[in-house]
């Protein structure tokens, strides 16, 4: 082109060959989307896609044939129909191209070698890649290692009344060796010994099994035959489990000087206890120690060294009881001190609680005043955050309850947190745990206790929203509340208003009492309601119809004016369906926005005469409306049409309201301004301002 597209200074001796370095990228529509970018950083022809903090190669077709926008062709699954071909619209466009001309590549681009890479980043890839190679090599030596995990009773004491509350430790959180299956369990205590710094001639292991009840405990000492056995051959004796770990408590004794003493020999008439202090006064359980007893000796017998570890005087009476299970239902049972150990079925492993014995006259000072109570306490406790159904993102108060808290309860509880006197003006409504949303229909009064509340579909959640009524909600729920969006004839905003009558009421009685809340353009106006969704009415409610089960948590309730000319139809006249919509290029799908609307069209009348009609009732100046397009549109194929086409002879259909899907299309931009959503308010609802009035 003789240079003709170049600036007057430009140097003419360079070639202006150009050579695709980068494709910008949207993915999504008008309304919205994401970008993201196809580069090819390095002088080589490896493109990557950049998207947020991921970086993937990809190929030259990806980059650049999957970026032109427009429809697709899916491949003809069998070839032997004649099936149509099936297109759909691809969502991902390119919108800006970079390009660096050739001779200047090598100044602009590079290959990246480590020298161009910051100190700080080739540390932290280099670290990275270090951890990526440790752990892959650590998954395929996972098979020559053994996971052991050693229990003491320092674990004990740091975690029961803290972190647990039953049984005696959470294996997750003790100490864990990673092991050779063919070391000997006596190398391991080597092991142990240099961890914990407890010399092996101090080290006695015991087993940990599972019990029928569920528990978890302490069931018997390793013997010195077992100890020659290899960590691998062990864990197999014991777990056959696939890679599952062994799991071990150490038993240990200290004296005085917090030194390792030798273990006493442990007869079989022995058995290991564990101890576990209750004090209702400071609602505190915490773990006092272990100890043998002798199987056969009584219960009473122990009675001593308890008061001893607790620090409890000589003198003072205490209580004991054996905590048996927790799950389903807890089980703790008081001992008979009078009894032998070996008839309350006392063995290795198991769990003594005891507390003072309270007098009777001050069981009622404490709240949990014994340790079963105690314990259901804490089984049953659940923090619950309470939110306004008006502000469902937020956290406005968390209150400790217990599932087995009554409906009465939970209320009562709100109720008392909030200043009201009469908790019966609550209403909850439950967490959706997929959508993060209320749910639309709220509890019913006195219908479920907690635990039911927060169940949703198999999830245990912890959020419920609350509002404050005006009314108590058994009086409430004998009514019916309609949230109705208004439509003045004067083209004024719309107007929310929630009618509230009986569930029994008809369709006649909710617009009965609208006509004395609203403003009409006559004495005589009649009244229609509407049901619409997404833009589009989809039904006219009969007069007589109940208003029990009309829904206005998924369609927008609109009631308007019938103007007069909808009421005396003529044998020849139509009345159609008019949707505003818009649509982007090379697409067939439609947006619809905007209010919907019922029109009038006579026999013979062309567009133009309709056109005439509808800029006068939408008020829409000269300039804009001269842009608008009209279209028959029918089950989702659009027939643009002329001034001249006779509209009446697309709508055929006498069957006035039912025809939704046959309808007048106006096609322009959407220029109404954008709302925010409440939540449990209909999201395909009115995006024009307007004023609620309850």
């Amino acid at each position: 082109e003789g240079g003709k597209y170049l600036s007057p200074d430009a140097d003419k001796s360079v070639r202006n060959l150009y050579t695709l370095h980068s494709v910008l990228v949207h993915s999504g529509g008008i309304s919205g989307g994401h970008y993201y970018a196809f580069i090819r950083p390095t002088l080589s022809d490896q493109w990557f896609k950049f998207d947020d903090e991921r970086v993937t190669k990809e190929d030259l077709k990806k980059a650049l044939e999957d970026q032109y926008g427009g429809e697709e062709e899916l491949p003809q699954t069998n070839p032997g129909y004649n099936n149509a071909p099936f297109k759909f619209t691809k969502y991902s466009n390119a919108y800006m191209l970079v390009y660096i001309r050739e001779s200047d590549k090598e100044k602009i681009v590079c290959d990246v070698n480590e020298n161009d890479i910051a100190e700080h980043l080739r540390i932290r890839l280099k670290r990275e890649k270090e951890e990526k190679e440790t752990k892959k090599r650590y998954k395929a030596e996972a098979h020559l290692y053994t996971i052991i995990k050693v229990a003491r009773e320092v674990d004990l004491a740091q975690q029961i009344g803290k972190d647990l509350f039953f049984d005696l430790v959470d294996h997750e959180k003790v100490h864990s060796f990673r092991i050779q299956k063919q070391m000997t369990f006596n190398c391991f205590k080597e092991e142990v010994a240099k961890a914990f710094g407890i010399p092996v001639q101090f080290q006695r292991f015991w087993l940990w099994a599972k019990r029928q009840n569920q528990t978890y405990r302490p069931n018997r000492p390793l013997t010195p035959d077992e100890e020659t056995l290899t960590v691998g051959q062990l864990r197999d004796n014991f777990n056959k489990i696939q890679n599952a770990e062994l799991r071990l408590f150490l038993e240990t004794e200290f004296g005085p000087d917090l030194n390792p003493l030798p273990l006493p020999e442990k007869t079989k008439d022995e058995i290991l206890l564990f101890f576990k202090l209750y004090d209702p006064e400071k609602l505190e359980l915490r773990f006092v120690g272990r100890s043998f007893v002798k199987s056969s000796g009584k219960v009473i017998e122990i009675i001593p060294k308890l008061k001893e570890i607790a620090g409890f005087s000589s003198d003072e009476e205490i209580k004991l009881y054996e905590e048996i299970k927790f799950e389903p239902t807890i089980m703790c049972e008081p001992l008979d001190k009078g009894a032998s150990f070996r008839s309350c079925q006392i063995e290795d492993g198991d769990i003594i609680c005891f507390q003072k014995l309270q007098q009777t006259n001050h069981v009622e000072k404490y709240q949990y005043p014994d340790v079963p109570s105690f314990f259901n306490y804490v089984k049953n406790r659940q923090i619950v955050h309470f939110r306004s159904i008006d502000r469902p993102k937020e956290d406005d108060f968390c209150l400790e309850l217990s599932k087995s808290h009554t409906y009465d309860d939970v209320v009562e509880r709100v109720a008392y947190k909030l200043g009201l006197d009469d908790p019966s003006k609550i209403r909850l409504t439950p967490h959706n745990c997929y959508s993060q949303q209320p749910k639309p229909n709220p509890i019913k009064y006195r219908l479920a206790d907690l635990l039911d509340m927060l169940v949703h579909h198999n999830q245990m959640t912890d959020i419920l929203y609350y509002e404050v009524l005006d009314i108590p909600l058994p009086q409430l729920q004998c009514l019916k509340t309609l949230k109705i969006v208004f439509l003045p004839a004067s083209k004024e905003e719309p107007v929310i208003h929630n009618i509230r009558l009986p569930k029994q009421s008809t369709v006649g009685d909710v617009l009965d009492e609208l006509k004395t809340k609203v403003e009409l353009s006559h004495r005589d106006a009649e009244l229609r309601l509407l049901e619409v969704f997404v833009h589009k009415i989809y039904k006219v409610f009969p007069l007589n119809e109940k208003i029990e089960n009309i829904n206005d948590q998924y369609w927008t309730l609109r009631a308007e004016e019938i103007p007069e000319e909808e009421k005396n139809l003529g044998p020849q006249d139509r009345l159609i369906h008019v949707y505003h919509f818009n649509k982007e290029a090379n697409q067939v799908q439609v947006q619809h926005f905007g209010d919907p609307f019922f029109l009038v069209i006579h026999d013979d009348e062309t567009l133009a005469d309709v056109k005439t009609r509808i800029q006068k009732k939408l008020q829409v100046p000269d300039d804009e409306f001269s842009k608008w397009k009209f279209a028959f549109l029918s089950i989702g194929r659009t027939e643009y049409l002329e001034d001249t086409d006779i509209v009446s002879s697309r709508f055929q259909s006498k069957n006035v309201y039912g025809a939704w899907e046959n309808y007048l299309g106006l096609e322009h931009p959407d220029t109404t301004p954008k709302r925010s959503f409440t939540t449990n308010q209909n999201r395909h609802t009115y995006e024009r301002a307007v004023k609620i009035y309850n």
